[in-house]
């Protein structure tokens, strides 16, 4: 009999069958399959979390890159408090934060915001225009505004993942706003 814990059918099922436990158990075992088939669940939207914070492109990708690396370094760590998706975009989007302080990039606030209100729900707003204004955002700010406007995090969420207050969150979320009203004017 074995003492081994993993189920004999768990050993001949595909990665694409398996549930998010067994894939886990089974890139634990540096199961390459395994690793591939959680790469292919969860790489679109790994990525797309890291260009809205980042910005570029070759650097969102690098980040994806770097942050999967990490994934499967630090697998033993899951707990499975959460879904393994959010476990792994907090490993990746701090691996995109980084990648960005790396890169040493640092943007000025002007000290006179427009007033003016956006409405955050304009259809007509063209996307690409919006993308470019955010993109336009310093680093702290966008990644905060992408967190909780466009990924649907709470502050407090958002705080823990990026090891900052929730009245940092807050702050850089009001001035994010007021950046984008300034970039937007002109277009609305």
């Amino acid at each position: 009999m074995l003492k081994n814990t993993i189920k004999a059918d768990t050993l001949f099922t595909t990665p694409a069958r398996m549930t998010e436990s067994e894939l886990v158990a089974a890139c634990r075992r540096q199961d390459r399959r395994a690793q591939k088939e959680l790469y292919d669940r969860y790489s679109r939207a790994m990525y797309t979390a890291c260009y809205r914070i980042c910005g570029d492109f070759e650097l969102a990708n690098d980040a994806l890159q770097e942050g999967f690396l990490k994934v499967f370094q630090k697998l033993d760590t899951y707990r499975g408090d959460s879904t393994v998706g959010a476990w792994m975009k907090v490993v990746i989007v701090r691996t995109a934060l980084n990648k960005l302080r790396r890169r040493k990039i640092t943007e000025e606030l002007p000290l006179n915001y427009a007033d003016q209100e956006v409405d955050w729900d304009n259809t007509s707003l063209d996307v690409e225009y919006l993308e470019r204004a955010i993109n336009k955002l310093p680093d702290g700010y966008r990644a905060v505004f992408v967190l909780i406007e466009v990924e649907g995090y709470k502050h407090q969420e958002v705080a823990d993942m990026l090891n900052i207050t929730v009245g940092t969150s807050k702050s850089q979320l009001f001035y994010a706003k007021k950046k984008l009203r300034e970039f937007l004017q002109h277009y609305v």
